[in-house]
Parts: C-alpha cells; sequence; structure tokens
C-alpha cells in the first residue's frame, strides 16, 4: 500500500469517527518558538490541549510534516530520517482510553489489514506519580488482542512528555512483528533489535508536570496519537527500510545509475537529507548561521559532501530537486508552486559550500605542514572538531586526508568533544521548547501579546508590508524576526517604542472571535501561510490597532504588559531582520 493511500485512509476512517480534518501546521512554526521546526502532531494544537477550545471542535485529524534534528548525523543508516510526517488524531475532552484503543484496534485490522498475530502492545506499569494503566491492557483484551501479547513498562517507555514540564501522561504503544527471529528468549517490545516495530503511540494525556517535577491533573483529559507514515508504507509493503519505498526508490536509482563511486550509506545521506532541505524551504526555511537556518545549512552541506563522494557531477542537483519534486508531489502540492524558488536556495548554497569545503582542505594542509615540522603523525581530536565545527568539515573527510598523508587521527577524543556538543544542542532545544508558549505563564502570554503590538507599530512606522517571520518568546523576553530590507534607525526603533508603549498605556481589550477564514481575510486579520489554516478560524483583535490569526493564549487587555523595551535590533537573514525585547513591570 502506498504512503498516500494508507494516509488518506487514515484521514478517511477518523473523519468518519466524527474527527474533523485539520490541514498541516507549517514545518516553521508561526507564533510557536518551542521548538526549531514542527516536531509532532501536537505541537500547534498546545493551547487546545490545555484547554482553549478549537474552532473545528473536540475530535481532529491530520496529518503533520515534521523535522527532528538530534539524529542528523545518523541519517544513511537504513532507519533514521530527519523528515518524516505524522498522522494523528486528538480528542480534546471528549473520548478517552476505551474509544482511542477501539479505534485503533479497527483501523489497524480492518482497514489497513493487519493480521492480530502481528501485533503487540505495550502499557504504563505504574509508578509512584501515576498508577498501572490495567484499564488499558483490559480494554486492549476486549478488543481482541491476545493476552500475552500486553506489557507492561515504565516511564522511559510508556509516558510521554515534550521537554521537562507540560502536559503529559501514560501512554499505550502498538508495535509490528516483522517475523525476525528474536534476538533471546527474553525480546519483547522494548527491545532494540529489529523484531518489533513501533507504529503507533497513544497518549492518555490527564497531567500536567511542573517545572519543580510535581504532576497535577489537566482540566480536561485528551488523547494525543501519532502514527509514522514512512514506517507504516515500509512494514506494508514487506520493505527492508524507508529507502526501498516509492517514497526514495527513484531518487536512489538515479543517484546509483549517476554514482561514479558508489555507497549505499551515501545515497540514503543524499536522497533523505534533499527530501528534509525541499519540504523546509518549501515553507520558508532559509540557511543562515543559527538556528533553524542553520539546521538547514547542515542538511544541504552534507547532502553536497555525499554526493562528492559519491563521484556526482553537483551540476545535476537541480535534475535531482527535479525528479524529487515530481515524486513527491501529489502528497506535497505545494512543492510544484514553489519549485524554482527550492531549486534557487539550493543550489545557490551548494555553491557556497563548495567554496567552505575548498577553505576546510586548505586548513587542512596548514594543520599537516604544522604537524610535519613538529614530527607529529596523529592529528588531535580537537583539531578534528575545529575542522568539523568551523568549517563544516566532516570527519570522515579529515579521516581520509589525514591517511593519504601517513596520518592517524584521535578519533576518540572528538568523539567526546561531538558528544558533548550534541548535548548542549539538545539542551539548547529542550530548552526553547520549555521557554515557549507551551508553558503557557503569565510572563510568556504577555510577551505573546506584546509581539502583536510590536508587529502593528512596524507596519506604521516602516511600510504596511512588514510582516512577521517568525518568534521566540521565553517568560523573560521576546525575539521578534520580520521582513525589512534596512537595519533601523535609532529613530525608528524609538518611535516603535513609543507606539506599543502608547497602546499599553491606552489600556487597549484584546478580544478573539471565531469566524470563516475568507470573512478574517476581508476583515484585514494579519495571517502568514494563510492556506495553512481550517475554514473557521481564530482572530484575536487588540483594541482598534492590530487583527492577527492566532491561536493564542493572549492576555485580557494591554495594560497588564507594563514598559516595552527594544534591547537590539540586527539582522537575521536575507530581507529579514530581528528585534529582542524586554517587559519591565
Amino acid at each position: 500500500m502506498k504512503a498516500i493511500n494508507i494516509r488518506n485512509k487514515y484521514l478517511k476512517f477518523f473523519e468518519n469517527h466524527g474527527h474533523k480534518v485539520i490541514p498541516s501546521a507549517p514545518l516553521i512554526p508561526e507564533n510557536d518558538p518551542s521548538v526549531l521546526f514542527t516536531t509532532a502532531g501536537m505541537q500547534p494544537l498546545v493551547p487546545y490541549l490545555l484547554g482553549e477550545k478549537h474552532p473545528e471542535g473536540t475530535r481532529l485529524t491530520d496529518y503533520q510534516k515534521c523535522v527532528r534534528t538530534v539524529d542528523i548525523d545518523e541519517v544513511g543508516d537504513n532507519r533514521h530520517l530527519t523528515y518524516f510526517e505524522m498522522l494523528g488524531n486528538w480528542s480534546l475532552g471528549d473520548y478517552f482510553k476505551e474509544e482511542s484503543i477501539k479505534m485503533s484496534f479497527e483501523f489497524l485490522t480492518k482497514e489497513l489489514g493487519i493480521p492480530v498475530e502481528k501485533l503487540f502492545v505495550t502499557v504504563f506499569k505504574g509508578d509512584e506519580d501515576a498508577p498501572k494503566d490495567e484499564e488499558s491492557a483490559k480494554i486492549w483484551e476486549k478488543v481482541g488482542m491476545p493476552k500475552d501479547h500486553i506489557y507492561y513498562f515504565g516511564k522511559d517507555d510508556n509516558w510521554w512528555i515534550a521537554g521537562e514540564e507540560g502536559p503529559c501522561g501514560p501512554d499505550t504503544e502498538m508495535f509490528y512483528d516483522t517475523g525476525k527471529e528474536a534476538c533471546s528468549e527474553n525480546c519483547d517490545p522494548s527491545c532494540g533489535c529489529g523484531k518489533y516495530v513501533e507504529i503507533w503511540n497513544n497518549v492518555f494525556m490527564e497531567y500536567y508536570k511542573s517545572k519543580d517535577g510535581t504532576y497535577s491533573k489537566l482540566k480536561q483529559r485528551n488523547v494525543d496519537t501519532g502514527l509514522g507514515l514512512e514506517r507504516m508504507a515500509m512494514l506494508l509493503q514487506g520493505k527492508e527500510t524507508p529507502y526501498d519505498t516509492e517514497i526514495f526508490a527513484p531518487i536512489m536509482e538515479e543517484l546509483k545509475n549517476l554514482a561514479k563511486s558508489d555507497d549505499i550509506s551515501s545515497r540514503r545521506i543524499v536522497a533523505e537529507h534533499l527530501r528534509c532541505s525541499i519540504m523546509i524551504i518549501s515553507d520558508g526555511g532559509r540557511p543562515s548561521n543559527v538556528d533553524r537556518g542553520y539546521i538547514l545549512r547542515r542538511l544541504i552541506r552534507r547532502m553536497t559532501r555525499h554526493l562528492n563522494k559519491l563521484q556526482i557531477d553537483l551540476n545535476e542537483l537541480s535534475n535531482l530537486i527535479d525528479l524529487n519534486i515530481d515524486v513527491l508531489k501529489e502528497m506535497y502540492p505545494e512543492l510544484e508552486k514553489n519549485r524554482e524558488e527550492i531549486k534557487k536556495v539550493l543550489i545557490e548554497e551548494k555553491d557556497k559550500f563548495i567554496k567552505t569545503l575548498a577553505n576546510g582542505e586548505r586548513e587542512f594542509e596548514k594543520v599537516i605542514l604544522r604537524l610535519k615540522k613538529e614530527n607529529q603523525t596523529k592529528i588531535d581530536g580537537q583539531i578534528v572538531f575545529h575542522l568539523y565545527d568551523t568549517y563544516g568539515f566532516p570527519p570522515e573527510v579529515t579521516s581520509d586526508l589525514a591517511k593519504e598523508q601517513g596520518f592517524t587521527i584521535d578519533m576518540e577524543n572528538f568523539q567526546k568533544l561531538y558528544k558533548e556538543h550534541q548535548e548542549k544542542s539538545r539542551m539548547g532545544s529542550e530548552q526553547k521548547f520549555k521557554g515557549g508558549l507551551a508553558d503557557q505563564s503569565p510572563e510568556t502570554i504577555c510577551y505573546h501579546t506584546a509581539t502583536h503590538l510590536l508587529n502593528a507599530a512596524l507596519k506604521i512606522v516602516i511600510n504596511k508590508d512588514v510582516h512577521q517571520k517568525g518568534s521566540n518568546i521565553t517568560p523573560e523576553r521576546m525575539r521578534f524576526d520580520f521582513s525589512c530590507d534596512h537595519k533601523l534607525t535609532d529613530e525608528e526603533k524609538k518611535k516603535v517604542e513609543d507606539l506599543v508603549n502608547e497602546w499599553i498605556k491606552q489600556a487597549l481589550p484584546v478580544t478573539v472571535q471565531e469566524m470563516k477564514k475568507e470573512d478574517a481575510i476581508k476583515s484585514g486579520a494579519e495571517c502568514m501561510f494563510i492556506e495553512k489554516y481550517p475554514d473557521i478560524v481564530t482572530v484575536y483583535s487588540i483594541g482598534n490597532v492590530s487583527k492577527e490569526l492566532c491561536g493564542g493564549p493572549h492576555v485580557k487587555n494591554t495594560s497588564e504588559l507594563g514598559t516595552f523595551k527594544i534591547q537590539k535590533e540586527e539582522a537575521s537573514s536575507a530581507g529579514v531582520r530581528r528585534i529582542k525585547a524586554i517587559l519591565i513591570k
């Protein structure tokens, strides 16, 4: 069964069970600084999981485009992906465990035709924070799951939370038995040997974890589910890896035809990173040296390096992009519309990296000359890491060049430094989630409302064509990216600051309305990615100065904000400026 057919079956099934189909949120979150990219279907729905009313009701379903970056360097094996699609269904204070499990079982066995004997499930075994989930186990038995196919595991396996705090709860996970030989007599769904593959996760979200580690009950019980499309397609098609499915097979075959030096790992890296880059660029991402722009740059550079390794003419990149878009456009029609821009961004970045690669090689030559003078034959891991971190020079390239010169490299020290670097990156990513709108703190809500005032002020002071390009909000400060072709003068910054503070002093009411999308547009509501929104949208107005499509939350009145102060204004990327500001109370 093709991936798009699985997606269509899923959405139709849940629509028939009373769910409203909502569009995928963009990969680059608008008004949500929680992570660099949209990483899960629940991420755009956090305000509704915490109690806000969704305009489409209490039962929702969608496919969500996702990017997760922790395992970039693992891509090239037979299973890791940075871009993937997640199918999900949600109950926002509606049904709970019984109906959720019944629908999951019916979809897997009836709609997808998976034999019951191929399915295994896990549930939460309980601890001091929450009881053993015997209810879910009994429901699974009731719908037809054999008792010996049900396992109990702890928080590491059967508890879900994004970051360190926020909505969370026990989950039940579904696994597919691939038929592989068990690795031992103790082999079970918690084993990583590959016999059991997780295919679906239903989170019973009824708790909130606070910063101090304590748990409290949410005011409504929710169900949050996620089913990985590429993985399901692979299993239903009887393929060994996602790269063998129709999503990747044409590009993998073309890379093999073009390669003068074939390597399966390099072909997977090129195919995966090219798809991920195309999707990010199509949703508005651009390469840069910070945050999501740096991730995109890293993906393109790694892809380019492996095109070189395969000895593929880099001028073939344009044709490879076309092939990828032709394969994917049935699933993502927006790619056709953005084809030329995608090609422009990718090819420009590839051309830049060729120079970077040359710079790295020159730096490497300097290192070799110095070490030869010192009669050294081993390159320290610190040097290898410096070449990697500063020049984007992959360690395997350093290793190859070192070998040609009769040198070895200290990979152990490099790995140590690299792991420290990864841990810092991971902690930074978690901090972004912790510090974003997801925490719903009063301070964060104030800053969120202030971004709307700032956006309105910039339109008056600069010009009406200024648009928000992104934001990052913590309880301590706000960061706001906007379209602008010049550095703001001191006079412009002062005017913006004064306008925002004047509106705060005016104690303007903040009101919310639900309306049809076309009515919102006619009313002049500000919105990026309007095509991504459902037919019924939420519009927040601040007096007569601001009107934006937004999921909230916001303060009731601007008098709650305090004094607005711009701390810094700087370039973010080409044609985009960034303001960092605080609220003083």
